[in-house]
Order: structure tokens, then sequence, then C-alpha cells
């Protein structure tokens, strides 16, 4: 739902709450559906994908690096989305494992999700299901093609890698562990070329990145309330 993303986030300011956002889509009708049906479908689809709340640190930060870079919005849409949406999630490692070029159809991911979900799906649910998630690696730049979906390799940005840097500091990390979970896995690149991008994201004041002797630290200011970096450091004794 990249294009109605960009359209919602161009009319609501960041600081808009979750009924703006209601205001927008079912009554107003920014995005142009045909039929209130339509309108009220998108917006349950969008607040299940991106939440829709300043409540959630996730998408405040998502709203704080969204207008930074268009180029970085199609990745940020998806890993926002995979934060989200657990099926979408079982299929990123499934994507990744493709190498660039590599032909990828729908009938190899309908294979995929029956094996991780047996039995769980009808085979009209798998081929939607399939459909759509093709559809959002295809936004983000992972496949490319339009009947024929082959593997490739995205853009990626300083705002991308500082969004998954700060997801992997919503679950507890730190240090060299943000490196590599699994959203800094989602993009392409050597570790240099990621420490590089996350040294740009500190030099645009995105984060704070320090890397002396192999010492890594990472900051957000200004990201969370004083009791969501609790939550934070406490998770860390956990994970």
């Amino acid at each position: 739902m990249l294009d109605d993303l960009r359209v919602l986030f161009s009319h609501i300011p960041a600081e808009g709450v979750r009924a703006d956002y209601t205001q927008a889509v079912c009554s107003d009708n920014i995005l142009g559906k045909p039929t209130k049906k339509s309108r009220e479908l998108a917006l349950r689809h969008l607040t299940t994908l991106y939440g829709l709340d300043t409540q959630l640190p996730l998408f405040r930060a998502l709203r704080r690096l969204w207008p930074v870079d268009v180029a970085a919005q199609p990745i940020l849409a998806l890993t926002a989305a995979l934060a989200r949406d657990p099926l979408l999630r079982g299929t990123q490692a499934f994507i990744l494992a493709k190498q660039p070029g590599v032909l990828v159809t729908r009938e190899n991911l309908e294979q995929s999700l029956a094996t991780n979900h047996p039995g769980r799906f009808s085979p009209a649910s798998l081929k939607s299901f399939a459909q759509n998630v093709n559809g959002s690696w295809t936004a983000a730049g992972f496949l490319n093609g339009h009947a024929r979906k082959t593997r490739s390799i995205p853009t990626v940005t300083p705002v991308n890698v500082a969004f998954s840097l700060f997801l992997g500091h919503l679950e507890g990390l730190s240090g060299q562990r943000l490196f590599t979970s699994p959203w800094m896995n989602l993009l392409p690149g050597l570790p240099a070329e990621l420490d590089a991008l996350a040294n740009a994201a500190f030099h645009r004041g995105l984060l704070v990145f320090l890397n002396a002797g192999g010492v890594k630290e990472v900051r957000f200011p200004g990201y969370l309330s004083p009791e969501e970096e609790k939550m934070c450091q406490e998770a860390s004794h956990v994970i």
C-alpha cells in the first residue's frame, strides 16, 4: 500500500492522531476509493500494517523518517509492515534466500506459505496471499517485473539503516547486536557498507553512531519517552 501511504502522509502532519487518519480516508476519501466499503477496508489494512497511531513508537519513527528521503520510502514501508504482519514477516527468509536474477513465481511463494502454515489456508487464500506478498516485495525493490518476477537488489539509504537499527533497539538490542538483527539482515550490503550508511545517518542527525576499535554504540535521542526507553532497557536483559 505504498502509494496510499504516500498520499496519506502528504495530507496528515506527523503529529496527527488516529482520528485524523480515519477522517481523511473514510470521510474525505483522499485515497479516491470508489465505495464506503473500500474506504473502510483501505483504512483497516493501513492500520494493520502501519498502526497509524502516534502512541506507537514504531509509527512515530516511521513518520519522523518518512520525509527525510523519498528513495528510502519503499523499504521503510516494507520494514514497518514486516514488524506488524507475521504472515508477511514469515516470507522474509524465502525472499532473501533467492539470488539476484532468480525467478520467483507465485507458485513458489504459495508452496512456502503452505509449508510454513500447513492446513491453515485454502488454495484460494494461498493464491491471494502470495499475490499480495509478491506485490509488497516488488514495491520495495526486492523483486522486479510484472507477470514474471525476478529477485533484485533494492536501493538502501541511511534512512533505512536508521529505521532498521531502531527496530532492533525496540527489541532491547544494543551495540554490535543491532547490526546482526533480522531488521538489518533485511538490508543488502556488506557490513562495512552498512556501517558507512549508519555513519551517514549520524551525520544527518537521524541517530547517534559511534564506532571505535570495533565497539559500536547507537542511540536514538528524541525517539522514545523515558518510560519507553526504560522498557527497551528491561527487554535487553531478556533478549
